[in-house]
């Protein structure tokens, strides 16, 4: 498969195919929410390794969340000082979230500091996302390496350098909320 066009990436990725674009942190491999398995089974990734949501505006998560929790208000403050960034929270799911990683009670949501990444996302709506890798591995960072890696996914490759690092490399940092408040389960580029 060849590098596509941001036009292409978008129909691509609204017909349930993998799809790869650059990110603040590294780039993402996405699926559409309905689509989850497609990216466990690419990646030999184990189910108990949960995916994150990811979405251009802090509304589209609403309908995969507990919106009836009681602290619904604070998560939503926190979302508005940490977002757009390298930071993913994970928040009580909605049944619909529940459906997205298996076993998990819990969701992992984030908006991503990119430009590219909101465009896509905004076309989209909100795609199931991980890193460009097979599980164990180090994230790829160059569009061009994904590209080869991973022939089956659509891979961005207009109006960026394709030969390029991309993003920061390190992950996002990952706080859930518990019955305590906010706990940071990986500590990335971010300290919340």
């Amino acid at each position: 498969m060849a590098l596509v066009s941001l036009a292409a990436l978008v129909a691509s990725a609204r017909s349930g195919k993998l799809v790869s674009f650059p990110t603040d942190t590294v780039p993402a491999l996405a699926v559409r929410p309905d689509r989850s398995a497609d990216i466990f089974t690419l990646k030999q990734r184990s189910p108990d390794k949960p995916l994150i949501l990811m979405a251009a505006s802090w509304q589209e998560f609403l309908p995969f969340l507990d919106i009836a929790h009681p602290d619904l208000a604070i998560w939503q403050q926190t979302a508005q000082k940490y977002f757009a960034g390298a930071v993913t929270l994970v928040l009580p799911a909605s049944d619909r979230g529940c459906t997205l990683n298996q076993g998990f009670t819990t969701l992992g949501i984030r908006i991503p500091d990119s430009k590219t990444a909101i465009a896509i996302l905004q076309q989209t709506g909100a795609m199931l996302t991980t890193s460009a890798n097979k599980s164990n591995e180090p994230p790829l960072r160059k569009m061009l390496e994904i590209n080869d890696a991973f022939p089956s996914v659509i891979t961005l490759g207009d109006a960026i350098d394709i030969n390029e690092q991309s993003g920061s490399g390190l992950p996002s940092t990952v706080v859930e909320w518990t019955q305590t408040g906010w706990v940071v389960r990986r500590q990335g580029a971010v300290s919340f």
